[in-house]
């Protein structure tokens, strides 16, 4: 129990904890309108930070994340008259494909190539095929066409990222694993594992020295390469050379690619867990945390370390999200408020709000970016496409379907497949609690 977050009231209240599936649950009996909180006290496939937005267990009359108020303070980029003096028509979109899972959701997604690598809430990886996902078919047994699977860790995968013939995975455990892309035969690929970070050999160096032990818990320390909660993202330095990993252990921590040795690690980088991190080709890193903040932070030429440059405070609950556009000039950020908040960078690099994105009615879960398409995906069970103008942003589409929260989303612009020059076409993969993964094709005009 030394691990669990005590909460007071000024009230003398009588309490009891009672252990059901793994987890404390605490009852308040002579004050029945409080609120059942539940704890985890070790792995387990949904943790507190996530039952904001998936577990329905806030009772008649309290506060939910789903009705957390939106941004009112931020102007709207989404205004009926701005779709009107643009003129964007919706776009045209259909599901081509659903695969049904039944034991597991999806956690992760990344795209490489002509393969979709998945991560699943049951510790698995699977690779498949994504000429097989997109060949037009409404529903496809998945066992029949899964190229290849590896289970490693306990608890789900959080974060999914390619480098040449390697994957870098997160996992629940606390660990981040590499995999080695046996790449002999053209349509299959199979997974090696490589490694576990941080690394048997990093773990011992830095265990002799007292000064490299950190504290954890009251009676607990561990050295400071160590995630010791969830890892929840990666992201990918510009030049491929470093992996930047966050954690709800509330750190930042930066690996270097070749040797997987851990150079550094930001702790307390927030006030709560750190949900997401994205990078730009400048150098800037953003981390996104249930704190409500997104952080900036650089690594001047020649220094060791990364220093906070700024802190971005607009949402009004926990930030679930980060997507970048190409450039790095944009970033969006999705919460638990149910708004997009879109930064773009001023004059002097800074980031500046610029509106926020409406139109979700309950938490923003997933974000992803390709041109000038973002694609965001809810705890409303739908996944909006959204279009940048010369800074006018249009909702084009909402892409209806999914029966759950829609956890993680991936998408690729199709040029093989474009009707004419005049139209772009895109594949967008979407995963739910569900179970489901849908894949979904939509054209844009090039108007």
């Amino acid at each position: 129990m030394s691990n669990m977050s005590i909460y007071t009231s000024p009230y003398p209240l009588l309490f009891i904890y009672i252990e059901i599936s793994n987890h404390w649950v605490l009852i308040f009996p002579n004050y029945p309108f409080l609120n059942i909180r539940k704890m985890s006290y070790h792995q387990n496939y949904c943790s507190e930070y996530e039952s904001q937005y998936y577990e329905p267990f806030t009772q008649q009359g309290s506060t939910s994340m789903h009705s957390q108020p939106s941004l009112r303070s931020i102007p709207s980029l989404t205004t009926q008259t701005d779709q009107q003096e643009n003129r964007v028509h919706p776009i045209q979109h259909h599901c081509i494909t659903t695969l049904k899972f039944h034991n597991s959701y999806i956690s992760s997604l990344a795209l490489c190539g002509k393969f979709l690598y998945t991560g699943f809430s049951d510790r698995e990886i699977r690779v498949w095929q994504r000429d097989i996902l997109t060949s037009e078919q409404s529903q496809l047994d998945p066992e029949n066409i899964a190229d290849t699977a590896v289970i490693a860790g306990e608890g789900a995968v959080k974060s999914l990222v390619v480098l040449a013939d390697k994957i870098f995975s997160a996992h629940q455990d606390h660990k981040i694993r590499v995999w080695q892309i046996d790449n002999h035969e053209t349509n299959y690929q199979k997974l090696l594992q490589l490694a576990t970070l941080p690394t048997l050999a990093d773990r011992a160096t830095k265990l002799l020295l007292p000064k490299n032990h950190i504290q954890i818990r009251r009676h607990k320390k561990c050295t400071w390469v160590h995630h010791v909660d969830t890892v929840s993202s990666l992201a990918l330095s510009s030049d491929n050379s470093l992996i930047y990993s966050v954690s709800w252990d509330r750190t930042l921590k930066i690996w270097r690619a070749s040797d997987f040795k851990c150079l550094e690690s930001v702790r307390d980088a927030h006030d709560d867990a750190i949900n997401a991190v994205a990078l730009s080709d400048d150098g800037h890193v953003y981390t996104g945390s249930a704190d409500k903040k997104i952080k900036v932070w650089k690594k001047q030429h020649g220094e060791k370390k990364h220093f906070l440059v700024a802190t971005l405070e607009k949402h009004k609950s926990g930030v679930n999200t980060l997507a970048l556009s190409s450039d790095g000039s944009v970033l969006y950020s999705g919460a638990s408020d149910r708004s997009i908040v879109v930064w773009e960078k001023d004059e002097y690099g800074n980031m500046e709000v610029a509106g926020v994105l409406k139109g979700h009615t309950k938490s923003v879960l997933c974000l992803g970016v390709t041109n000038d398409i973002l694609c965001s995906g809810s705890a409303d069970a739908t996944v909006r496409v959204w279009k940048d103008v010369d800074r006018i942003y249009s909702c084009l589409a909402v892409l209806e379907g999914h029966g759950s929260p829609v956890k993680c989303l991936t998408l690729a612009s199709d040029h093989s497949s474009n009707h004419s020059g005049n139209t772009s076409s895109y594949h967008l993969y979407s995963c739910s609690l569900d179970c489901d993964i849908k894949v979904w094709q939509f054209f844009e005009p090039n108007l």
